[in-house]
């Protein structure tokens, strides 16, 4: 039989899905987040804003609740970059993805500790974040008075790749100063030791649900690992498999929906690094223009993009109280109009008195 081909738009309207970007849901804060495994929380106000746009009614509060009573915890995990996560998932996907954030670690400071200055340092961190939650800067110092002749950076950045840590609160909570970042050990900080089995099958096939149909390679992408082609050789039976308008094969669960490829898709405003534009290798299912995904630095919930029918299709950031939203291409009236709607609910959430539309970069 000939393997049924999907498009891109079809694959938007199932990642759109899957993300709860078609429909919002009235889920939990945590089974959202279980949901997605896992969000983006480079930049720790951001999934707020993810949440906001997933969720009914999500209200801060419930995910600030949900990072003090440490349901949720925010991690060093998939490609090596922060992301806010339940805790059995930290507790799993750290042992999981450790192949990835050392890579990361080694390609960042090559030959700037041997392996035996480096589990010494490893050791004496540990020790210290056992003693209390520190910065990258307090382990700096720390380590630059025992080691003198070290580098110090390397020696800092060590425990935050290597050794499996949280950045624990008030990192992280709604309307509270963010400072700079602390380490805390992931253990110590959920009261609960890191899984000795995790199952990649069984990660993949979560992978699967919330951002699939997907390739291979999408799933590394995603993951920061490599080598899961034997993994998908495992589960294939228990898969269905597309062939994408590229040609690449695809995989899927057996339950995940797809919707038809001209399902209305409502307007959709995304924070900084929100995953559903970083964890596939080919984005053309998210992003069907040569443009780049900004990467702003902050806080996060003050900038971001936007999707129009389904599609990233610019950028917008609260700037003096306005949150202002800049197109990267004209827009139909009747697209405007519902993204203008959309806007004005987020203000609402942000603060923010007043919305500005590029009203120049629209079609009527």
């Amino acid at each position: 039989m000939r393997t049924p081909m999907l498009t891109d738009r079809a694959l938007n309207r199932a990642l759109l899905a899957r993300q709860l970007l078609l429909e919002r849901s009235d889920d939990s804060v945590v089974d959202t987040v279980r949901l997605l495994v896992g969000m983006q929380g480079q930049a720790p106000l951001a999934p707020y804003v993810g949440l906001w746009s997933r969720l009914e009614g999500f209200a801060a509060e419930e995910l600030a609740d949900a990072l003090e009573d440490r349901r949720v915890v925010r991690a060093t995990l998939m490609r090596g970059t922060v992301h806010l996560v339940t805790v059995d998932d930290a507790l799993a996907l750290r042992r999981l993805v450790e192949p990835a954030i050392v890579r990361g670690f080694r390609g960042g400071f090559t030959g700037r500790l041997t392996s035996a200055q480096e589990s010494e340092v490893i050791a004496v961190g540990r020790e210290l974040l056992r003693e209390a939650a520190r910065t990258r800067t307090d382990l700096r110092r720390a380590f630059q008075e025992r080691w003198p002749h070290l580098d110090a950076d390397a020696m800092a950045y060590a425990i935050s790749y290597l050794v499996p840590t949280v950045q624990p609160t008030p990192r992280g909570m709604w309307g509270r100063p963010q400072g700079a970042p602390q380490l805390a050990l992931l253990e110590s900080w959920v009261g609960r030791p890191l899984d000795t089995a995790p199952s990649i099958d069984a990660v993949v096939l979560r992978y699967l649900a919330a951002f699939g149909p997907a390739s291979v390679n999408d799933a590394q992408t995603w993951s920061g690992l490599t080598g899961l082609r034997e993994v998908f050789d495992r589960l294939t039976p228990q898969l269905r498999v597309f062939v994408s308008e590229s040609g690449q094969v695809l995989y899927d669960v057996a339950d995940g929906p797809r919707p038809d490829a001209e399902h209305p898709a409502p307007p959709r405003f995304l924070p900084e690094y929100d995953n559903v534009l970083f964890s596939h290798r080919d984005r053309a299912r998210i992003i069907d223009t040569p443009q780049r995904v900004p990467l702003p630095p902050g806080k996060g919930a003050r900038e971001g993009t936007f999707l129009s029918d389904g599609f990233l299709r610019g950028t917008w950031r609260v700037d003096a109280g306005v949150l202002r939203i800049r197109p990267d291409q004209a827009l139909p009236a009747v697209a405007a109009d519902d993204l203008l709607a959309e806007a004005r609910r987020l203000a609402a959430f942000l603060g923010a008195p007043a919305v500005d539309l590029a009203d120049e970069r629209t079609t009527h």
